[in-house]
């Protein structure tokens, strides 16, 4: 198994979700993109972190994402499985008013779980890596010291990256 795997199934308005090692900005890309595809009224989004080893704040900030859109439709988020470690984090930057904790042992049945493939594009992990904070900071005003001048600098980054292309 590589250093982390993120593999999405979906079945009847339920989406699973398997977070597998470290939960960094590269999972983040591929996890912003099925955030911004979710569309219409969907029941449940359940984020399995049992082989889940940390995770960084843009991982974070794109699961908050998640959370945000989920309470738009009337759809939950369950966090399944959080280890204290992982639990601490989510709980430390005010988000678990978007997610429900429980703890499970069996998974969906008969999931067709599909890899998910990091995009390495410079642009988009910088337009993730800004979205995602910018979300933190929105979801809890707490964040706001801890992440503006993320936000500030990722920004700059951006702008640079969207001025070279042109």
């Amino acid at each position: 198994m590589k250093r982390a795997d993120l593999l999405i199934a979906h079945n009847k308005g339920v989406y699973n979700i398997k977070v597998e090692g470290r939960a960094n900005f590269e999972y983040g890309l591929p996890l912003r993109n099925f955030a911004k595809n979710l569309e219409g009224k969907f029941e449940k989004v359940c984020i399995d972190l049992t082989s889940c080893t940390g995770m960084d704040s843009t991982f974070m900030g794109v699961l908050a994402m998640i959370g945000l859109k989920a309470r738009k439709v009337g759809g939950i988020v369950e966090i399944i499985n959080a280890d204290a470690n992982n639990r601490h984090l989510l709980i430390g930057l005010g988000l678990e008013k978007l997610f429900v904790f429980i703890e499970r042992q069996e998974g969906p049945e008969n999931a067709d779980w599909q890899q998910s493939e990091s995009d390495k594009d410079r642009l988009t992990t910088a337009e993730t890596v800004v979205e995602a904070h910018q979300t933190l900071m929105d979801v809890d005003q707490n964040n706001i010291p801890k992440f503006e001048k993320v936000v500030e600098f990722a920004q700059e980054d951006l702008d640079k990256i969207k001025k070279a292309s042109q």
